[in-house]
């Protein structure tokens, strides 16, 4: 059976490119929930899942409603670093992930007050740290919820 190599739905607003898998991943795809999700994983996933949900949450204070509720009906996650064809933005986390995608053409520029942050609002590419906690704190999931929403993200 080939690697499954993507979860969520088939036109997602966000795609978070990641290089790993998470376990069960055939059995989330059947049925894709952020709780499934992580309880078959590690509390690493939870915080991917979370910091996902926040940037990706039409209500920023609603985010855990969301990401228990919605989550997947919005957003994907995907494995290989090949960007699909969505009208949808491309989130790519770590520096390591991103030169995974040899040739990918962009014009990211760093965000004015978070410098580890670059975004393309053209070609709808986000590229932040690896998405944890300490990496993407509330302030900076802040800094680039206001590019998104500029971006109609939101609506």
């Amino acid at each position: 059976m080939p690697q499954q190599d993507y979860l969520g739905t088939a036109h997602p607003r966000l795609i978070l490119y990641l290089p790993h898998r998470p376990n069960a991943l055939e059995q989330l795809v059947k049925a894709p929930s952020a709780e499934a999700l992580i309880a078959a994983n590690s509390n690493h996933w939870r915080k991917i899942v979370n910091l996902l949900a926040k940037i990706s949450s039409p209500d920023e204070s609603d985010w855990r409603r969301f990401r228990d509720e919605a989550l997947f009906s919005h957003i994907a996650l995907c494995f290989t670093p090949i960007l699909r064809n969505t009208t949808g933005w491309h989130w790519i986390g770590g520096k390591e992930n991103l030169q995974r995608f040899t040739s990918l053409p962009h014009e990211a520029a760093p965000l004015e007050h978070c410098p580890e942050v670059a975004i393309d609002c053209n070609r709808r590419i986000l590229l932040t740290p690896y998405p944890d906690y300490r990496q993407l704190s509330n302030k900076v999931v802040g800094h680039i919820r206001t590019v998104l929403a500029r971006e109609q993200f939101y609506t």
